[in-house]
């Protein structure tokens, strides 16, 4: 059966923004260029060697009707919530939250060597599961298997790489997650399922994304996300310059949402709903 490679649809410039008490960060979605693509609701990448610029942290604050996929490059972010859960996740780890019907939660960010460097991804869920119960998946760098394919360097957060299946399972979105490293002069080629909405994230360096046989693709320089046709795989080259990005896949949800601020429901009166709840003191259930 014939393959169809994937292209470049659209590029979008992260854009500089802060966020909870301050924090200072690049945001590709959720942004003014793209405000949501299907089923991804927010991507910030926050990368700084000076404090000021993340000091101040997010500080605990509310949640209902997605799932936060936080994943450290450098540095550390410290996190507690009402649930009883805290700790702290550091370089090369990954915490995927589950909010559902609802969670209070705090994140501080801090350095580690100097630096730090994470992202956060928000991811919707469908109109049934936006009241499940939260939960967390706390995911160290050591359990995070790495793929190397002909010099390709593949951390497989969740999704399938060679037959080796990341350690983030029982997504509702079924999704990808990969941190493709590439030298230069390399090939690297990954299948996505067809339908499912795929993005790529540059963040170090710069490749040609979107390969179709003998006809080259779209030039793409960090930091930039890539938005990718529909299609079965997609393929990437590097030149003289190595390359390091995040492929990320999942299958759209195709509802329509409501959004304010940490909340998306699918109706505005869901929204009022929750704010009522918090204004009440009934947002975070109580104990049987």
């Amino acid at each position: 059966m014939t393959t169809k490679p994937r292209t470049i649809q659209r590029l979008v410039e992260p854009q500089l923004t802060s966020d909870g008490a301050g924090v200072r960060l690049r945001r590709s979605i959720a942004s003014a260029r793209l405000d949501y693509l299907d089923p991804f609701l927010l991507l910030d990448e926050f990368r700084s060697d000076d404090p000021d610029d993340y000091i101040a942290g997010f500080p605990m604050h509310p949640h209902r009707g997605i799932e936060t996929v936080t994943y450290m490059i450098a540095g550390e972010v410290n996190h507690r919530d009402t649930l009883g859960n805290s700790g702290t996740i550091g370089p090369g780890d990954v915490q995927w939250m589950t909010a559902g019907r609802a969670i209070m939660h705090e994140e501080m960010p801090a350095q580690r060597d100097g630096l730090l460097h994470g992202y956060q991804l928000w991811v919707n869920l469908p109109a049934r599961d936006k009241m499940m119960p939260p939960r967390y998946q706390d995911i160290t760098a050591a359990r995070i298997p790495e793929i190397t394919r002909h010099n390709v360097t593949v951390r497989v957060i969740t999704g399938t790489v060679d037959g080796v299946q990341g350690p983030v399972t029982d997504i509702i979105a079924n999704p990808t997650y990969l941190d493709v490293s590439m030298p230069a002069n390399s090939r690297f080629a990954q299948p996505i399922p067809r339908g499912h909405t795929a993005f790529a994230y540059v963040f170090q360096g710069q490749g040609i994304f979107g390969i179709v046989g003998t006809k080259d693709g779209t030039p793409i320089v960090s930091p930039t996300l890539a938005i990718l046709s529909d299609g079965d795989r997609i393929e990437v080259r590097t030149t003289d310059h190595p390359a390091r990005f995040l492929l990320v896949s999942g299958k759209p949800i195709g509802e329509p949402i409501a959004r304010y601020g940490p909340f998306v429901m699918n109706t505005r009166e869901e929204i009022q709903q929750t704010l009522q709840e918090l204004r009440d003191g009934t947002f975070i259930p109580k104990p049987a």
